[in-house]
């Protein structure tokens, strides 16, 4: 069982931002083929506070590993 489905966690592009501004990520996840641009923001929060990122293949992935019936770009377990 994958700890994004059994875990604290916020998915999605606005809730994962919001929970990184607020310093409460553990890991964040972000699926390979979302857009950059969309992703870009995320990464570098995560960066320069030294929290890991995991990438997923798919959009449509990371949204079933959340269980969630969505495609989705980000998502976070939260701290």
């Amino acid at each position: 069982m994958h700890r994004l489905k059994t875990n604290s966690k916020v998915i999605g592009m606005k809730q994962t931002l919001k929970a990184l501004e607020n310093e409460e990520v553990e890991v964040l996840y972000v699926a390979k083929d979302a857009q950059d641009e969309v992703t870009t923001r995320h990464i570098e929060l995560a960066a320069s506070q030294q929290i890991p990122v995991v990438y997923i293949d798919t959009m449509e992935e990371l949204g079933s590993v959340c269980d969630v019936e969505v495609k989705t770009a980000t998502a976070a377990l939260i701290k």
